[in-house]
This record gives structure tokens, C-alpha cells and sequence, in this order.
């Protein structure tokens, strides 16, 4: 029987590419959750797994090369768990380089500009007007990316792919980036399309019953979460 990947989790949209990879891969899977707000990422059991101090993470007692094997980043667990399994990552080296090149879109700039939209947009704690702009409309600019991209395209990078895993969590959230759907109506449909996958529905609903910070008032989750400490 085929070992549980044990995985260090907290339902943000880089928790549930995770989680959506397991659930569409069918692979066995454990959770550990890791309180962000709570500080759980800096316990030294936590650093032994992911020293950047962020999850996801993942433990997989028995990886490919039968040997046990931790890894932290969510990209790369997704281009892991894809060679595990031998699903959703291409099937050709021409397909596999235009999954991992929108992959890396995710990873590069979509994650990090959502990210700090939601930062400057619902969280900062004094108003910031440049920042509130600045990442706002990076974030208008990528969608157009992938707008245009799904114009051509019923999944990302042609056939449903990890690619379309990193990417949906984060775009689903276009209203707390300030965003107007309607103007992306190619990722609209997209969005939707998605969202009915049994896995996605099943990856999403992972994290329901963890206990919910009210980000926004909460001062001390913010920072935890938002202070610079060393690991």
C-alpha cells in the first residue's frame, strides 16, 4: 500500500495548488497544519522541512527514487508530484516546456503581484496609495496575459495541467486584488471551467475546518506574518 505524502498546509491559494494536485493525481495524503498567523512556519520541526519559513511543504516517505524525500516550494512540489504520478505535465518535451513556462509565469509573477495587492489593497496598516496602484494594475496587466492566452487555449497551456493547478487558486481571488471579471471574459469562463473539476472541488474544500483568522484585525497574526524574522 502505497505510503501517505505527509503535507505542511494552510488554506492560502499556495496551499491549495497543493491540494488540488493530490486530489486530481489521486495520491494518498496527510495533513499538518501550519498556522501561519499563529507563527507555526518558524517551529524548528517546520524549518527542518521548509527553512524559507513558508508552507506548503510536503514529506513523501517513499519518492521516486524509493527513498524518503521532503521539498518546500509549491512549484517545484507540483513539477515533483507530476513526475511521481507522470500526469498533468505533458506528454512531449515541447509540452512539457510550455507547462513549466506558465508554471513559472505563476511562480514569478502572478503569485507575487496577487500577493501584494491583497497586502496593500486589505492589510496594510496605513494607506498606500502607490502601492495600492502599482500592484493593482500589474495584476490588470497579467490577467490580460492570461486572457489572451485562453482566448486560444480551453486550459492554459492547452490540455488541463499543473499549470492551471498554481494559477487557479490565486485567480479565483480577482475581487480581493481589485479586479473587473468582466473585462477578462476568456479567464472567466476558465475560472468556471475549473472550478467544476471533482479534484479542484474536492483540493478547495481542504482547509474548511481550520480555524479562521480575521486577517484584516487581527494585529498580532499581522506581524507574524508580515515582520521580517530569521529562521
Amino acid at each position: 500500500m502505497t505510503q501517505p505524502i505527509e503535507l505542511y498546509f494552510w488554506p492560502t491559494p499556495n496551499g491549495h495548488k497543493i491540494t488540488i494536485a493530490l486530489e486530481e493525481m489521486n495520491l494518498p495524503y496527510t495533513i499538518h497544519y501550519v498556522n501561519i498567523g499563529k507563527g507555526d512556519q518558524f517551529a524548528p520541526d517546520f524549518l527542518k522541512i521548509a527553512p524559507n519559513n513558508k508552507m506548503p511543504a510536503i514529506v513523501d516517505p517513499v519518492s521516486i527514487d524509493g527513498e524518503p524525500l521532503s521539498l518546500f516550494e509549491s512549484g517545484a512540489i507540483l513539477q515533483y508530484l507530476a513526475r511521481k504520478t507522470g500526469l498533468y505535465a505533458g506528454e512531449t518535451p515541447r509540452q512539457q516546456a510550455i507547462i513549466e513556462q506558465w508554471l513559472m509565469w505563476q511562480m514569478g509573477g502572478l503569485g507575487p503581484m496577487a500577493g501584494q495587492a491583497h497586502h496593500f489593497l486589505n492589510y496594510a496598516p496605513e494607506d498606500v496609495p502607490y502601492g495600492k496602484k502599482r500592484y493593482k494594475d500589474e495584476v490588470n496587466r497579467l490577467y490580460g496575459v492570461l486572457n489572451k492566452q485562453l482566448e486560444k487555449n480551453e486550459f492554459v497551456a492547452g490540455a488541463y495541467s499543473i499549470a492551471d493547478m498554481a494559477i487557479y487558486p490565486w485567480a479565483r481571488l480577482w475581487e480581493n486584488q481589485a479586479q473587473d471579471i468582466a473585462q477578462f471574459p476568456a479567464m472567466k469562463d476558465w475560472l468556471e471551467r475549473v472550478a467544476t473539476r471533482p479534484g479542484v472541488e474536492r483540493g478547495m474544500s481542504v482547509g474548511k475546518e481550520a480555524p479562521k483568522t480575521n486577517l484584516a484585525d487581527d494585529k498580532e497574526a499581522q506581524k507574524i506574518l508580515f515582520g521580517q524574522r530569521a529562521g
